[in-house]
């Protein structure tokens, strides 16, 4: 028997985006983000208002990276979420995390989250920011021979957007495309 629940509290995490640009002054600026899905194959939307400064960033730069937060750092990943770089003009610095340069667009890449997407500005509408992924970054250890990544390994977390809660991403537990012809 089924119970009726209150709304999709719990049902439907979403992946822990970190955006990360650069500041009109050179300084880092991130922010913890779960309102974002891939596009397509080579692009990512992501729903965020004006009023973040790293939106405003993005607008003026072109660019972004957008990495995958993990296990190993929620409460890092947290923090830059819940601080508002409007008004804490060093939080980066505060997190304790550190960065270097991305070599495909003027954005910063977070050494400590082992996947990043080097990214560029595609179209901001009210509704979301649509962004061209130009090139992934990811620590070699979790890289497959095929080029595919062990995402059971890498430790991504989900956040529940209705409970507040941060979930680690599960192992595999069948392929796409593949279980269902089974029953065929």
């Amino acid at each position: 028997m089924k119970k009726e629940l209150k709304g999709i509290a719990g049902i439907f995490p979403m992946p822990v985006l970190m955006i990360a640009t650069y500041n009109e002054d050179g300084s880092v600026d991130v922010m913890n983000a779960a309102w974002g899905m891939a596009q397509s194959m080579s692009q990512l939307k992501l729903n965020l208002t004006e009023s973040h400064k790293t939106v405003k960033n993005i607008k003026r730069t072109g660019c972004c990276t957008v990495s995958l937060a993990t296990k190993d750092y929620v409460a890092e990943s947290d923090y830059l979420g819940i601080e508002s770089a409007n008004t804490v003009t060093n939080k980066f610095e505060k997190s304790g995390l550190h960065c270097v340069k991305s070599e495909n667009v003027d954005a910063p890449v977070i050494e400590e989250y082992p996947i990043c997407m080097e990214c560029k500005l595609v179209d901001f509408e009210n509704d979301g920011t649509l962004l061209d992924v130009v090139n992934v970054l990811a620590e070699e250890k979790y890289v497959n021979e095929d080029g595919s990544i062990k995402l059971d390994e890498v430790g991504v977390i989900s956040y529940d957007p209705y409970g507040h809660g941060y979930y680690e991403v599960g192992s595999k537990i069948g392929q796409a495309f593949s279980e269902g012809k089974k029953l065929i």
